[in-house]
C-alpha cells in the first residue's frame, strides 16, 4: 500500500517563504515521477510542479515558475515544494501525487495522493 504524507504547510505572510514535503511510503519512490498540485475553495485541482525519477527533470505551472522549487531526495522518500515570495492566490490545500507511468501535469494521470497540507497566505 503506497503512501503519501504531506507536512510543512500553515500560515505566513505575504512575500514570506514555506516548504512542504512529502514522504512516501510502501512503494519504490525512484519507479515514481512526482507531482505537486493545488486546490483552492471552489475551484478545481490546479497543477503547481512535477518531477521526474531522476530528479533531471522538472516542470512549472506559469504562476509559480521562479518562486517556486521542486526538488526532491531519493534517498529518504521524500519530494519537497520550496515556496518563496508567497502571494495570497497561492492559498490553497496543497497535495503531493505519484504516478508510475511518466511525468504529467493532468490530475487524472497520477496513481497515488497524499491527503494534503494548507498553504494560507496572508495579505
Amino acid at each position: 500500500q503506497v503512501q503519501l504524507v504531506e507536512s510543512g504547510g500553515g500560515l505566513v505572510q505575504a512575500g514570506g517563504s514555506l516548504r512542504v514535503s512529502c514522504v512516501v511510503s510502501g512503494g519504490t519512490f525512484i519507479r515514481y515521477d512526482m507531482g505537486w498540485f493545488r486546490q483552492a475553495p471552489g475551484k478545481e485541482r490546479a497543477f503547481v510542479a512535477s518531477i521526474s525519477r531522476s530528479g533531471a527533470n522538472v516542470d512549472y505551472a506559469d504562476s509559480v515558475r521562479g518562486r517556486f522549487t521542486i526538488s526532491r531526495d531519493n534517498t529518504k522518500n521524500t519530494v519537497y515544494l520550496q515556496m518563496n515570495s508567497l502571494k495570497p492566490e497561492d492559498t490553497a490545500i496543497y497535495f503531493c501525487a505519484a504516478d508510475r507511468y511518466y511525468v504529467s501535469r493532468r490530475p487524472s494521470d497520477y496513481d497515488y495522493w497524499g491527503q494534503g497540507t494548507q498553504v494560507t497566505v496572508s495579505s
